[in-house]
């Protein structure tokens, strides 16, 4: 990632900025050069006539507003994507969809709110899958335009993975921030559920979405987090390296042989860089854990669109129609038991990390590199038992495949600990890189 990124300039550029060697406008107009020679070809970003002209002039009364480094907002001129479907002052939000986009209008998500008064400047609306669910954009991998760049944040990871912004939104209900990060070779961070509000994102599943971010490198991480958490308690001292867990059973043996062998030496890089690594057996139920994580998904999808789909069916996906169409024939009991049995798992791996000593689980971050094509987004089964327990969730990029995909390692922490998550993440990041030197 770093090697890509770097080439295209966007982190380079970033660092000029926060530390006053660039200026805003001048960094706006080299990032518009960028703009113009990537995107056209990863289609990440929703079309916006004029979108830096736009820039420019909140550019100008941002600086009219902080004229001088001192006192300057901890984002200042940072341009962020922002996915499509939370709702931003000035951008109507379609989420994907072909319903009428004043239908799906509602008061700016208050992250978003959180950033733009810290200085972040919103960079454009990013393509996302019909309301979040699997119905693909045109989004394509920015390392291999033939590959799909994952879903349902697809247009966040390929904006961050391909240079074109540093920051972005994203959101996950099952795999859509880790699965794409991983697709991408970006960073994603999916936070504890609930740590960063929900509230002026259109929802599809209540009890299981989450709200989370792709970002060039840690340092932007850490800034983002810091203004996305409402109850941000800082970044610990990551003194020791944590202890981490690999969860042995069904679970890891879905993973196609490429990415399970690149995980196991991603495992014995670590191990020689000083971490503890722990076979561990877990998630022995996984087909239980799935079959109901689908009746929450379909169960609350019926839900948060039961008036728009009844008014508009015919101009849904059917894919997504016919979740919608299952979860209807869920009964509140049923849903409500599955519900319980998300915080069920999160005692049980929990209890786990206790019994064997675990500060992170580690696991694969999608199935393997991105498949071809773009009809599909490829399966977020790595991803599904950590969302299902709304644990802390960071992915790294960790190497690439033997056709020069990007594969990427999450690294799991117990709920509500993501401050020594991401704390952790810079020496991770750091022994990632060597995996991938090694590798080279």
């Amino acid at each position: 990632m770093a090697d890509f990124a770097q080439r295209i300039g966007v982190p380079s550029l970033t660092k000029a900025l926060r530390s006053g060697e660039l200026s805003l406008p001048r960094y706006l107009t080299q990032l518009q050069e960028i703009f113009g020679d990537r995107e056209p070809e990863v289609l990440s970003f929703l079309p916006e006539p004029n979108r830096f002209e736009r820039l420019h002039a909140e550019a100008e009364a941002l600086q009219a507003r902080y004229p001088t480094p001192e006192g300057r907002p901890s984002l200042f001129g940072l341009p962020v994507g922002v996915k499509d479907i939370f709702h931003v002052d000035g951008f109507p939000t379609q989420a994907g969809s072909r319903l009428p986009a004043e239908r799906l209008g509602g008061e700016q998500a208050r992250c978003v709110s959180r950033l733009r008064a810290q200085g972040a400047l919103i960079l454009g609306k990013t393509v996302t899958t019909e309301f979040a669910y699997f119905a693909p954009g045109p989004t394509r991998n920015p390392h291999n335009p033939g590959h799909t760049p994952g879903g349902s944040s697809s247009g966040s990871a390929a904006a961050v993975a391909g240079g074109l912004a540093p920051l972005a939104l994203g959101t996950q209900t099952i795999g859509s921030i880790v699965r794409p990060a991983g697709y991408c070779g970006a960073l994603g961070f999916k936070p504890s559920r609930e740590r960063i509000s929900r509230q002026g994102v259109i929802p599809l599943s209540a009890s299981l979405d989450h709200v989370g971010f792709f970002a060039a490198d840690m340092e932007t991480a850490y800034e983002a987090a810091a203004v996305l958490f409402e109850d941000w308690g800082g970044l610990p001292d990551p003194s020791a390296a944590p202890v981490l867990g690999v969860p042995q059973g069904p679970y890891l043996e879905q993973a196609e042989p490429e990415a399970l062998e690149h995980f196991w030496n991603v495992v014995e890089r670590l191990a020689s860089a000083g971490y503890r690594v722990e076979r561990v057996s877990a998630l022995q139920d996984l087909a239980a854990i799935v079959g109901r994580n689908q009746q929450i998904l379909a169960g609350e999808a019926a839900r948060s669109h039961r008036e728009w789909f009844a008014e508009f069916a015919d101009l849904y996906h059917p894919r997504t129609a016919a979740l919608i169409r299952e979860g209807q024939q869920v009964s509140t009991d049923a849903l409500e038991e599955a519900v319980r049995g998300t915080l069920a798992l999160r005692g049980t791996l929990a209890g786990l990390m206790d019994t064997h000593g675990l500060d992170l689980w580690m696991a694969p971050s999608a199935l393997g590199p991105a498949p071809r094509g773009l009809e599909s987004t490829g399966s977020p089964a790595m991803n599904l038992p950590w969302t299902h327990a709304g644990l802390p969730t960071l992915s790294l990029p960790s190497g690439f495949s033997a056709h020069g995909l990007p594969l990427g390692t999450q690294f799991i922490g117990r709920f509500g600990d993501d401050e020594r998550l991401l704390a952790w993440g810079a020496g991770l990041e750091r022994a990632l890189d060597s995996v991938e030197a090694a590798a080279a």
